[in-house]
């Protein structure tokens, strides 16, 4: 027995391969680096849903029936009331998402794309006192999300980034969000129900709430030549440099230098502070020199936390809601999964071992 089921295979998949020795990623069949420099995120989900429905998913068609399907799941944004507003921006959404019909066919998994898009911005805005803003059919998905988020059209560059963040986690492997859905999925449950689990997976610290920290970080070094000096505090109290390090990767992330690379048109047209990416090529300087010289033994590199902070901050999300924003990407890999799990797995059933108490022999 393994405890975190470290290097058990629990699935065949023909989605990605998270190959963590040389650090590369394979989106059924795409690397990465091409795909981010190629794909819109209508193009990457259709590229992970197509076959895995009960209809054909192209990237045209998926761009127009998205459009319309985020007008159609405004409605429900009605329901955030005093007491959903009152939760943090991933749960209020999650909530939202809950109010959908399950299934397991095209139109469910259409809905499902769609919510987390429509819902997180209109709750962004009702916490902060603000109208939400409708969407708009005849935009892309990532356009018409910073459109919603912001009430006014993003730049060329800005669609381009966050196309480019959510191509580069549309999937991952058998992270511990997708082995949610597909547990789900493996008893008939619906898509909405696997989707339901992966974002409450994906909720956890461990998981999918690390980036925020990362601005944290930043915001309390303050200075290019704080840097030093501040990490070494740091890891002399024990703590973790967020953006560092990954339980699969054993060489830097590559999705770091996707994202890093998508940050570069929003600095060459002044759209993001210099001085804060200038901040940030400092620290990740500094904290590389200083994790090799204090854990040798431990392959720690940059993760795709850290310039997911950068970009998403950028593109004037609050940092409560990267977790959401995150799921907004990780939804289609999410729906993929769960799909195949559900057309080619089995049942999932581990079993355990007991450990407990025997019984008293009277």
């Amino acid at each position: 027995m393994k405890n975190g089921l470290e290097d058990v295979v629990a699935a065949e998949t023909r989605l990605s391969d998270v190959d963590g020795e040389s650090g590369h990623l394979i989106i059924r069949g795409v690397t990465l680096d091409r795909l981010v420099e190629r794909a819109t995120y209508e193009d990457a989900a259709a590229l992970l849903l197509d076959g895995l429905l009960d209809r054909p998913v192209t990237a045209g068609d998926l761009k127009t029936r998205l459009g319309r399907m985020r007008s159609e799941i405004f409605a429900h944004v009605q329901a955030a009331d005093e007491t959903l507003l009152r939760l943090p921006p991933v749960d209020a959404m999650r909530a939202l998402i809950a109010r959908l019909p399950d299934g397991e066919d095209f139109a469910t998994a259409l809905r499902l794309l769609a919510a987390p898009a429509v819902f997180l911005p209109a709750v962004l805005r009702l916490q902060r006192g603000e109208a939400p803003v409708a969407p708009s059919p005849s935009l892309s998905q990532s356009a018409d999300i910073l459109a919603m988020l912001n009430a006014s059209l993003p730049s060329r560059e800005q669609v381009a980034a966050l196309d480019a963040y959510l191509v580069t986690i549309s999937d991952h492997g058998l992270n511990a969000s997708t082995f949610a859905s597909r547990v789900i999925a493996s008893t008939r449950a619906g898509l909405t129900s696997s989707m339901l689990a992966a974002v409450s997976a994906l909720k956890g610290p461990l998981h999918g709430g690390a980036p925020g920290p990362v601005l944290d970080m930043l915001d309390a070094i303050g200075a290019e030549t704080n840097a030093g000096n501040w990490l070494a505090q740091a890891l002399d109290r024990g703590e973790r440099l967020m953006g560092f390090g990954h339980r699969i990767y054993r060489v830097r992330d590559p999705r770091a230098d996707a994202l890093k690379g998508a940050l570069k048109p929003l600095v060459a047209t002044g759209q993001v502070d210099h001085d804060r990416i200038r901040l940030a090529e400092a620290v990740e300087r500094a904290a590389l020199a200083i994790l090799k010289e204090r854990k040798p033994d431990r392959p720690l590199d940059v993760n795709v936390e850290f310039y997911t902070a950068l970009l998403l901050d950028a593109l004037n999300f609050p940092r409560e809601s990267f977790t959401g924003v995150f799921a907004i990407g990780r939804t289609v890999g999410w729906i993929a999964h769960a799909r195949e799990q559900a057309l080619e797995g089995r049942l999932i059933r581990p079993r355990s071992v007991y450990v407990g108490p025997l019984p008293q022999a009277a």
